[in-house]
């Protein structure tokens, strides 16, 4: 039986193009003591979520300061460092997505990112700019690893799950994809995607470089 060929690639973004480690941030601000005990005291985990949902950021670092006022900078700190959080690029990534469009294959993004924290990083990275197709969870009031934001990305695209090649550094969001019937990779590594990549016959070794 004939496997049903790729019709379209699924980046996530966070640690697949751009780098997020909240945590390495504060450990290099405050030390990995405090931060402990900050991140122990206030849960910025379900702020983060709610902004991926769709709320301001602003306004809810304002609010949890001002029901933490014992941790006042150090939240705000989430605000006003994000863009610090977000990065650096990596690179190889977005060579990756690049060759891919400059064959014709589609390239679609499905990630868990807020309505404005995205405006920054657009401003920032340009590949962003670079989808066929963006799926981002502020927009769609729905966040991975929720059947339902897989399900809007195939009724947007008109693709089923065995069509879609999709990679994410979350194995939560992998196996919820997986069970959608998408093919899946487990990002740890640009150079383990684009081997992947080359396994499916989308790149050449040297597209994939």
């Amino acid at each position: 039986m004939t496997a049903t060929p790729i019709k379209a690639v699924v980046f996530d973004i966070g640690n697949v193009l751009l780098e997020w480690n909240p945590e390495a941030h504060y450990d290099a601000k405050y030390g990995e003591e405090k931060r402990r005990e900050i991140f122990a005291s206030v849960d910025l985990a379900a702020m983060n979520e709610r902004v991926d949902r769709g709320e301001d950021m602003g306004e809810l670092a304002r609010r949890l300061a001002a029901d933490h006022p014992e941790w006042h900078d150090e939240i705000m700190t989430w605000h006003e460092d994000w863009l610090t959080m977000c990065s650096p690029a990596i690179p190889h990534s977005w060579r990756l997505l690049r060759a891919l469009r400059g064959k014709g294959i589609p390239v679609f993004s499905l990630s868990n990112f807020g309505i404005g924290t995205y405006e920054i990083a657009r401003a920032e990275y340009p590949v962003l700019d670079e989808f066929d197709q963006g799926y981002v969870s502020g927009h769609l009031g729905v966040i991975k690893p929720d059947p339902r934001i897989y399900e809007m990305l195939e009724e947007g695209s008109g693709l089923s799950g065995a069509e879609l090649l999709f990679t994410d550094d979350r194995a939560d969001n992998i196996a919820a994809a997986a069970a959608r019937g998408w093919r899946t990779h487990q990002f740890e590594h640009p150079e383990g995607w684009a081997a992947r990549l080359v396994a499916e016959g989308l790149l050449s070794e040297e597209e994939a470089a």
